[in-house]
C-alpha cells in the first residue's frame, strides 16, 4: 500500500510541557499517538515510554520472525492485528512497573491510538481517550470510543448536547496503560480504499475543534502537511488548553496491500516537530509467556 502522511504536535497555550508524544514508522505503516497523564512531567515519561516500547516490539519482531511474544492476545488467528495489540500491551506493562517502582512516576499513565495497515487491511487499538477518525468521501467518521467518564455517562444517560458541554468530570479516564498491571486493548480491522484519510489525535484537538469543523478542513485542504498546521493552529486559537497533537495518513493506492514484507513503496512528509529519540526499549526472556504449540 502507498501512504502519505503527516503530523505535528504542539505543547499548546497553557501547559508549560508537552506530554503527547508520536511515532511514524513508514517501513511497518504504523502510525501511534499517545497523551500522557501525571504531574511532575511524569506524563511525558509515560507517553514516550508507550511509543519506545511500541517502536522496539516492531523492531524486534520485524527482524526476528521466530522471537517469542509476551501475552496471549486471543487474537492469534490474525498476525497483524495481535502484533499491534501485543506492543500495546507491553508498553503499558513497561509504564506500570517504572510507576510503581519509582516514588517520583507513581500515578502516571498514557492514552494510546495507533494504526497499521497490512494485507489489505488497516487496524485500529487504541486505549482511553486518544482518537482515530476515517475522512471518506468528504464525511468525517470517528472509528474509535472514548474510554472516559463523559462517555460512559453519555451513553447510560443520553446526555444532551448542553449537558456534555457543562459536564464537570471532562478530564477523567477510564482506561489508560499505566492505571493496572493488565489492560484490555480495543481492536478493530477495517478495509481502507485509496483516498481514505485516517486522523490520530490527542483529545487536545478533539477537545478543541468540533467533528464538523475538522471535516471542512480536511475537505479544503488535501495537502496533508498544510492540514496538520492549521488544525493545530485552530485548537490553540480556540483556547489550546491542552497539548495538541495529529498525524493524517491518507492511503492513495490500495491495490495489491502488501505484509509486513512487501517492497513497495511508502511516500511521505513528516512536518512534526520532533521524532525525539526514541530509545530502543529491550525486553528479555522473564518478560514473555511462551506461545502454546499449534
Amino acid at each position: 500500500m502507498r501512504i502519505e502522511f503527516a503530523g505535528d504536535t504542539h505543547v499548546g497555550m497553557k501547559r508549560e510541557h508537552n506530554e503527547d508524544s508520536l511515532l511514524i514508522m513508514p517501513e511497518e505503516d504504523l502510525f501511534v499517538v499517545a497523551d500522557g497523564m501525571g504531574g511532575h512531567a511524569s506524563g511525558e515519561i509515560a507517553s514516550k515510554l508507550a511509543v519506545d516500547t511500541v517502536k522496539a516490539f516492531y523492531n524486534d519482531t520485524g527482524q526476528d520472525d521466530e522471537i517469542t511474544w509476551p501475552f496471549r492476545t486471543g487474537l492469534e488467528e490474525d498476525y497483524h492485528a495481535n502484533r499491534l495489540v501485543t506492543s500495546i500491551k507491553l508498553a503499558n506493562r513497561r509504564i506500570f512497573e517504572a510507576s510503581t517502582s519509582q516514588a517520583q512516576l507513581r500515578g502516571m499513565g498514557t492514552t494510546v491510538v495507533g494504526i497499521c495497515a497490512a494485507n489489505s487491511a488497516l487496524y485500529v487499538a487504541h486505549v482511553g481517550d486518544s482518537r482515530c477518525y476515517r475522512f471518506h468521501a468528504g464525511k468525517l467518521e470517528l472509528i474509535t470510543e472514548d474510554h472516559s467518564l463523559l462517555n460512559d455517562f453519555r451513553r447510560s444517560l443520553h446526555l444532551t448536547p448542553e449537558e456534555e458541554a457543562n459536564f464537570p468530570h471532562k478530564n477523567i479516564i477510564v482506561r489508560a496503560l499505566g492505571m493496572k498491571a493488565t489492560v484490555d486493548v480495543d481492536m478493530q480491522k477495517l478495509s481502507p480504499v485509496a483516498g481514505d484519510t485516517f486522523l490520530l489525535c490527542s483529545d487536545g484537538l478533539s477537545g478543541e475543534i468540533e467533528d464538523a469543523v475538522i471535516e471542512k478542513i480536511l475537505s479544503e485542504v488535501p495537502d496533508l502537511e498544510e492540514a496538520c498546521l492549521n488544525l493545530v493552529q485552530l485548537a490553540n486559537e480556540n483556547g489550546g488548553r491542552d497539548n495538541v497533537t495529529v498525524i493524517l495518513a491518507r492511503v492513495t493506492d490500495a491495490d495489491g496491500l502488501g505484509d509486513l514484507d512487501s517492497e513497495g513503496d511508502v511516500a511521505g512528509e513528516i512536518a512534526f516537530k520532533d521524532l525525539a529519540g526514541h530509545s530502543e526499549q529491550e525486553w528479555t526472556d522473564e518478560d514473555v509467556i511462551e506461545p502454546e504449540e499449534e
